[in-house]
């Protein structure tokens, strides 16, 4: 199964939240979507859930048009919004069985509910009600929902939203065992969210695709002027030596014997640490090229310029 956004826009009077929006997420793969606030993201993920009608183009689930077919295809669809918001007076089971009834499950109805509830890790808290739940068992609780009626396309909006570290592991987790036979797309701030489940990065800002990638090929789309290595020499130096270097750029002490260094523009800098060291009768333990993170290619990608 897979979900396809065919040349979107989306205009809120003269407005253009969303301009000309194309991507594909296939069968298998958890791919995360990316922007600053205010970049289009909730609006396109309310367009692919049918929430609301994009001005022109077209969304296609397993190459079947939404808008054609809404009823049939929105039961391949499973979503999370980020608010989750849910009848916190009703049980967590009651909860359930009411979503299951809704998607007409039927005769299987008990059976399903029960295999989301293992799934989700809500055997202990079925018999609560879902406003005495903590925020992480209320994620699950979303995420049940969700799946309840078996999707083959998980859209899920900041699910990890507000959730204390531990609480984050577990629905990374839930996350990543869905992915691995549904179709998912995945709307986050959490850049370590990205990095540890996602297998692509679609970056928006201002209503535009700024980048499509493979997680590991993020690092092509800002070109490195100048190189950081990170570098353990055997004996202690000074800070004072390294910057009377003058192949050296920026230095930055971690400890005694550690330092990052940056070179100068456009120069491999390792030659030169080497050099360093012969100069100065000094023994490199080990060097490493430091690469950016996906933060920073973030901020890098989305910030104003000028």
């Amino acid at each position: 199964m897979s979900i396809e956004v065919q040349h979107i826009t989306k205009l809120f009077g003269e407005q253009k939240a969303l301009d000309d929006v194309s991507f594909r997420v296939d069968t298998g793969k958890i791919v995360g979507l990316l922007g600053p606030n205010g970049a289009g993201k909730s609006t396109l993920m309310k367009i692919l859930t049918g929430f609301i009608s994009q001005t022109s183009g077209e969304v296609l689930v397993n190459q079947i048009p939404i808008e054609k077919n809404g009823v049939d295809i929105r039961k391949e669809i499973g979503y999370l919004p980020e608010n989750n918001p849910l009848y916190t007076e009703m049980y967590v089971r009651e909860y359930l069985e009411l979503t299951g009834r809704i998607y007409k499950l039927g005769k299987t109805l008990k059976t399903r509910v029960w295999e989301v509830i293992g799934l989700t890790g809500l055997t202990s808290e079925q018999g609560k009600k879902i406003g005495a739940l903590s925020k992480g068992f209320r994620q699950r609780v979303g995420l049940a929902q969700a799946l309840i009626h078996d999707p083959s396309v998980l859209i899920l909006d900041e699910p990890t939203s507000g959730l204390d570290p531990n609480q984050i592991v577990e629905i990374r987790n839930l996350i990543s065992l869905a992915g691995k036979e549904k179709t998912i797309l995945l709307s986050t701030h959490i850049m370590q969210e990205v990095e540890a489940i996602c297998d692509r990065v679609v970056i928006i800002n201002k209503g535009k695709i700024i980048t499509d990638k493979q997680a590991d090929q993020l690092q092509d789309e800002v070109p490195e002027e100048k190189q950081t290595v990170v570098v353990e020499f055997k004996e202690k130096v000074s800070k004072e030596l390294l910057q009377s270097f003058k192949a050296f750029g920026a230095i930055q002490k971690v400890k005694e014997n550690i330092f990052i260094i940056r070179g100068l523009p456009e120069k491999d800098v390792r030659p030169e640490i080497f050099r360093f060291a012969v100069e100065n009768k000094l023994t490199v333990l080990s060097m490493q090229e430091q690469e950016k993170s996906l933060e920073e290619i973030f901020r890098m990608l989305t910030k104003e310029k000028g």
